[in-house]
């Protein structure tokens, strides 16, 4: 997961407000009530033709209803629409949130008059509370009369919920002589962590794959991005994200190994990393988005190991926050994390000042510098074992007064 760059464009066919247009795809968000404060709740994306489709869902062993019914579905590797809600996640809600989530998927099958078997279902919010389905029923036919080929930020809006911002990007690129778009959006602020986190991303584009290779290219795409992110520590019940692709670019189908292929799959993976720092930037109360990259492991297992702890450990994401030059919780954290850690080879560093050598201070003016880079809204932390060739980078938030106070009454 490398720092990534602003990869959206506006072209000349987007819409006066920049809006991602990707041919064959419409799209809509509106308020149907299901969250208190009327703020839109009900999303749907629609493509024409069906799209080729590839997901990826969550791991915990608690799942949502809607992400079981999608992960079954999408086998299929085709997708025409999907149904999206906020403010509930229809998850700990028993046969009956598998029977809305069946609902959901029925209504907009006949409100477009489609294959109920290509639509697919996500919701996001509150676990444990039972869908307003007669809020949902009167919604869906409202949605699709909105639907329209600018409708794509309506649904980055509509799929919040704790979010302060929507995470929207998109590029268009040529491949074979043809123009591709993609544009991908996502939600998510707290309960993250791998695998994935309490989010929702989906990625449309025209390009003309076959199903294995946007398979392929979504679970190395998540792997080095969605799942390199933390929050919080914890992973939600309704994790999911969706690649569809409706070929209407007319390129030839992509392939692994050509120059197409690489030149599709780095936009791609562009914009996933793009949006899952987007996440971890609007991590729940977080001031500061870091990355920690730990090198010189006995192994990359070694160093995944650690740079979780380290971005999971509510001191060193404290002194994140209280901007606070304590390396001494770093060190702590790694020993804790690693058994096979040798002191005297430590070297931490913030961005490219080192602060700790050989396991010891590097000196009270490498500190003063450093102390300078905390202050910084974005910064990388190396910690360097000098044991071997094992890496591993995540990115993570730090851990502020607000993140306790909304999350201390979600519900309430």
């Amino acid at each position: 997961m490398s720092r990534s760059t602003r990869a959206h464009t506006r072209s000349p066919t987007s819409s006066s407000t920049g809006a991602p247009l990707v041919p064959g795809f419409q799209a809509a968000g509106i308020p149907i009530g299901i969250k208190p404060n009327r703020a839109s709740d009900l999303a749907l994306i629609v493509s024409s033709p069906p799209a080729r489709a590839a997901g990826v869902f969550t791991k915990n062993s608690v799942k949502s209803a809607p992400v079981l019914l999608s992960r079954a579905r999408i086998r299929s590797g085709l997708c025409q629409a999907v149904i999206i809600n906020s403010g509930n996640a229809n998850a700990c809600t028993g046969d009956r949130g598998f029977r809305d989530a069946m609902a959901m998927c029925r209504l907009t099958s006949r409100a477009l008059g489609i294959d109920e078997g290509t639509v697919l279902v996500s919701s996001t919010g509150v676990i444990g509370v039972p869908l307003p389905m007669d809020k949902i029923r009167k919604g869906i036919p409202e949605v699709v009369r909105r639907l329209a080929a600018t409708g794509i930020p309506e649904v980055a809006e509509a799929i919040r919920t704790t979010d302060r911002f929507t995470k929207l990007a998109w590029k268009r690129f040529p491949v074979d002589g043809r123009t591709v778009t993609v544009a991908g959006m996502a939600k998510g602020a707290g309960m993250i962590c791998p695998q994935m986190a309490t989010m929702l991303a989906y990625f449309l584009t025209d390009a003309n794959a076959p199903v294995a290779v946007l398979r392929d290219l979504l679970r190395t795409g998540v792997a080095n991005s969605f799942n390199r992110i933390n929050v919080d520590g914890d992973s939600s019940t309704n994790d999911t994200v969706l690649l569809l692709a409706n070929g209407l670019a007319g390129n030839p189908p992509l392939r692994q190994g050509t120059p197409s292929f690489e030149a599709f799959r780095s936009v791609l993976h562009s914009l996933m990393d793009e949006l899952a720092r987007m996440i971890v930037r609007d991590g729940e109360g977080s001031t500061k988005t870091v990355d920690i990259l730990v090198r010189g492991a006995p192994t990359d297992r070694d160093a995944r190991r650690i740079a979780y702890h380290l971005a999971n450990s509510t001191l060193v994401k404290t002194s994140f926050y209280g901007e606070d030059m304590n390396w001494g919780r770093i060190v702590v954290a790694v020993g804790c994390s690693c058994p096979r850690t040798e002191q005297d080879k430590i070297d931490v560093s913030y961005d490219d000042v080192k602060v700790v050598k050989g396991g010891m201070s590097a000196g009270r003016l490498r500190e003063e510098q450093a102390r300078r880079i905390l202050k910084l809204p974005s910064f990388r932390v190396t910690v360097d074992l000098h044991l071997g060739k094992g890496h591993y980078l995540v990115v993570t938030s730090d851990l502020s007064h607000e993140y306790v106070t909304l999350n201390a009454s979600y519900r309430s």
